[in-house]
């Protein structure tokens, strides 16, 4: 059961990397493939945080292959991976699977590797402080469900899946509406029962404005440490502070201070270093 509900959240997506493919143009070339059982071997050849492995598994269970097991896989999400190690990963498909899948299931892993490992990165820096690293809606279009996936595998915890998930008034709202009052109300008018809001500010002046509105989750946005030190002295205890605006792990020292809740950072989905990872195969 565990394995459908898998494959029935993935299975669209993957349905459309494979779109990308076009493997209806050559239909000869697909029926021609032996299917003959080959010996596969992962090959993990960077230090990594290990993630991404439901959407490579439903990659080759897309075109067919009913010898794979999320089970089986599941043990390695999120190991931390040690290049010097030389950890491989053996399992076994059809040769027309194998060929077929590979690329866009390499794809996949990689690329949920890297974020998850890069978020790791950020996360050990802050932990000691207790502030959470949110990703950002800055994502590959198409990929949100395998980034916004990555960032919590490397142990980051995910700002809004979508738009609707929490009110966010932003300056672009501020400016239309005709100031921070105006773009509070408006979203507090939507009548979101469940629907928190959280504000966006860049001096101190508007922080105090939304708190007095009433609003419970403020963004400081490029702000100095010296002024974030100074500000989060006056906060509301019931008041959430969010962080961001340009933290990099070059400079994240600075900004990791007593009384933060979170530090939101664009970078590990978009900026995130690729890992090195490949699949060989070999006829039985």
């Amino acid at each position: 059961m565990h394995s459908q509900i898998i494959s029935k959240a993935v299975r669209p997506i993957i349905e459309t990397f494979f779109s990308e493919d076009d493997l209806s143009r050559n239909l000869y070339y697909i029926s021609s493939l032996p299917d003959d059982i080959v010996s596969c071997s992962l090959k993990l050849k960077d230090d990594m945080v290990l993630a991404g492995l439901p959407y490579f598994v439903e990659v080759f269970k897309f075109l067919g292959d009913e010898t794979l097991d999320h089970d089986f896989f599941k043990k390695h999400e999120g190991r931390e991976i040690k290049k010097l190690d030389g950890e491989e990963i053996h399992f076994e498909l059809p040769f027309n699977v194998a060929l077929t899948g590979e690329r866009i299931a390499l794809n996949l892993l990689q690329r949920a590797s890297a974020i998850a490992s890069y978020t790791k990165s950020y996360v050990d820096k802050a932990k000691d402080k207790n502030i959470s690293i949110l990703d950002t809606r800055k994502t590959t279009p198409g990929h949100r469900s395998l980034e916004k996936y990555a960032v919590r595998i490397g142990g980051g915890s995910n700002h809004r899946l979508g738009q609707t998930d929490l009110w966010m008034v932003k300056d672009n709202h501020k400016n239309f509406f005709g100031g921070v009052k105006e773009a509070v109300e408006f979203f507090q008018g939507m009548n979101g029962f469940y629907t928190p809001i959280e504000v966006e500010v860049h001096n101190s002046s508007e922080f105090f404005d939304v708190v007095e509105l009433g609003v419970k989750h403020v963004m400081l946005d490029n702000f100095s440490p010296e002024e974030i030190r100074e500000l989060i002295k006056k906060k509301p205890s019931d008041v959430t502070i969010e962080v961001s605006g340009g933290i990099r792990l070059s400079n994240i020292d600075n900004y990791l201070i007593e009384g933060i809740d979170a530090i939101s950072v664009g970078a590990i989905t978009y900026d995130a270093p690729h890992v090195d990872i490949s699949l060989k195969y070999f006829k039985k």
